[in-house]
């Protein structure tokens, strides 16, 4: 069981962090959410909860909720940039179908 970083989306969230002058990593989740059923969930932590799964990649922590680590296992977090737009981007194996928008998923 596994939450990864490309190298494109570790080195946007260690800019960040350092800019920020503070936090871990990031934390990833899901909730219930969008037409699909589910929506991730992601922000910049600054320390970890104590029934938090930790996971390194690339030099940084992911850390993640065990209810939500069923529906991410094995998930890339990317950063990707797209003519005028840039974001992260879930590659989840786990996905059986998404919404058109791309914001929420089922699995």
């Amino acid at each position: 069981m596994a939450v990864t970083l490309s190298e494109a989306a570790a080195k946007h969230v260690a800019n960040f962090l350092q800019k920020r002058g503070k936090g871990i990593g990031v934390r990833l989740g899901v909730k219930t959410s969008g037409c699909s059923g589910m929506a991730y969930k992601l922000e910049f932590a600054d320390s970890a909860e104590a029934e938090d799964l930790v996971f390194e990649s690339r030099g940084l922590k992911i850390l993640v909720d065990p209810r939500s680590l069923p529906y991410i296992d094995g998930t890339e977090l990317d950063f990707a940039k797209e003519g005028l737009n840039e974001g992260f981007k879930f590659n989840n194996p786990n996905v059986k179908d998404q919404c058109g928008c791309g914001e929420s998923f089922n699995v």
